[in-house]
């Protein structure tokens, strides 16, 4: 008796078995993209002082500026910019969603509770039949039941959806990775054009000062007779014409604060205490290192994400392609029923169900067809997406490379006018006050030095910032940004 309840369990089990190792993965399967990278990114000029090497991307870069204001702010970007914090929700999301499709591929079990009154007809199907001697025609009925089901998934539909939702939050990550790379850079390029323009106005001021010198020389010569109303109108209106510029650079200076306050998540004004200070701009250093063209694709958040993109596309191509294949799932129900309420828990009551069901998709109206076609034009956008963005991202350094080197060319026949001016303008000083010349001579050299530090002064700026940029192409800096749980999703 024993073995003749044995051998069908066996048997069902062995069946069970075989089903589901011969279980596959249907549609494409997900091949990283292969690129080929230059070996070398172009020779750029050698005489300037910072230069470049092909040496690993520091992942601080903000500290070789050796600013230690800029570097408490940087550090304190992860914590409070809003748009790191929802970045961070929406890889929160991509997981949630991962677990959803986890979900359709494992045992579901739910618990049925039912109570039901029932009045039969007897003019209904009924009285087709003869009913049992004393069965009325209205009854109530109790169940309690434990209802299971369970996808085999013999064809991969779930696996594919899994897959899709997994690279999915890989997508997410690196979109996060993004918006922290760019967060960085934009802030130290404000951070390093507020020092360009407090700098900027300290030149203006000095420029001030020595316009008040001119004034009160010209009046001098004036009351011995030597200058005239014109030269004292002319050193009156160059005092005035620097004075006017001066609330320009405060207001860009304020409006350059409000930014840094506003990627650390600051009302206006918050750091006008700690930043209104004028500071000296940090130089940039000797030497860069930019890695190789072929590391770029594995360090930029914006490639990584496209090819995370590319294989959800991919793995939702297979999801279209599994759709056309029948779905067997397994269902079972136990639980005592009766018509009354003890029977409802009572053990000889059970009733119970178990089979298979085989869902076969025969006519849907074009819908798998045009579903499928759907996710192939999208799997290829995503190829032709990530193509572009690996060539625009080597576009980006290299164009970020020219622009550091000829910044810093730009640099030095910038200092080479200051240079020349600032003697031209002393001369012209000397020469008034021997009246070789008239004061416009004076108005015109120093016009000229200022124009010329001026310059200069952007030109720092601009080879700072410019370096800057160049991190930003190289895809350096978010690194120290990664949370615990934004690494590569494991397989389960």
């Amino acid at each position: 008796m024993t073995m003749t309840r044995l051998v069908p369990q066996r048997r069902g089990l062995a069946l069970l078995s075989a089903v589901l190792l011969s279980a596959c993965t249907v549609g494409p399967d997900f091949h990283r993209p292969v690129t080929v990278a230059p070996e070398r990114w172009g020779d750029e000029a050698a005489d300037i002082r910072s230069t470049t090497y092909a040496g690993a991307v520091d992942s601080r870069w903000w500290d070789s500026f050796h600013d230690p204001e800029l570097s408490r702010l940087v550090d304190r970007l992860g914590k409070q910019n809003l748009d790191l914090q929802a970045a961070a929700e929406r890889v929160i999301q991509g997981r949630s969603q991962i677990a959803v499709a986890i979900s359709q591929g494992l045992p579901h079990i739910d618990y049925e509770g039912q109570y039901t009154r029932t009045r039969q007809s007897p003019k209904g199907f009924i009285s087709l039949v003869t009913p049992a001697p004393g069965a009325p025609y209205e009854y109530d009925l109790f169940r309690n039941a434990l209802t299971a089901s369970w996808e085999l998934d013999l064809f991969g539909r779930v696996r594919r959806s899994v897959e899709a939702a997994r690279a999915g939050t890989e997508a997410a990550i690196e979109a996060r990775h993004q918006i922290a790379l760019v967060a960085i850079s934009d802030l130290a390029q404000s951070y390093l054009q507020l020092r360009g323009a407090q700098a900027l106005e300290a030149i203006a001021r000095d420029n001030l000062g020595l316009a008040h010198r001119n004034l009160e020389l010209v009046r001098t010569q004036f009351a011995n007779g030597v200058s005239t109303t014109l030269d004292v109108a002319n050193a009156q209106a160059q005092e005035a014409r620097i004075a006017s510029t001066l609330p320009g650079y405060k207001t860009a200076e304020d409006a350059l604060i409000n930014a840094i306050g506003l990627e650390l998540a600051q009302p206006p004004r918050a750091l006008e205490a700690e930043l209104s200070v004028p500071a000296a701009l940090p130089l940039a250093p000797p030497r860069v290192p930019v890695g190789l063209p072929a590391q770029l694709a594995r360090r930029r958040p914006d490639i990584r994400q496209a090819e995370a993109q590319l294989h959800e596309a991919t793995a939702a191509t297979g999801v279209a392609v599994a759709s056309f294949y029948p779905d067997v799932t397994l269902n079972g129900s136990f639980g005592p029923e009766g018509l009354r309420f003890q029977d409802a828990f009572s053990l000889p009551s059970r009733a119970a169900a178990v089979g298979p069901t085989i869902d076969l998709p025969l006519f849907q109206g074009g819908r798998l067809r045009g579903t499928l076609r759907l996710r192939k034009s999208q799997q290829r956008e995503a190829a032709i997406s990530y193509q572009r963005t690996v060539l625009a991202a080597w576009n980006d350094v290299d164009n970020a490379l020219t622009a550091y080197a000829q910044a810093q060319k730009q640099r030095e026949d910038a200092a080479d006018v200051v240079k020349q001016t600032d003697t031209a303008l002393d001369a012209a000083r000397q020469q008034y006050q021997q009246g070789a010349v008239d004061f416009l001579n004076v108005i015109s050299a120093q016009a000229a030095l200022l124009s010329a530090q001026s310059t200069l002064a952007d030109a720092d700026t601009r080879i700072t910032t410019d370096l800057v940029a160049l991190y930003r192409a190289l895809g350096g800096g978010w690194e120290g940004f990664d949370q615990p749980q934004e690494r590569p999703v494991a397989a389960r």
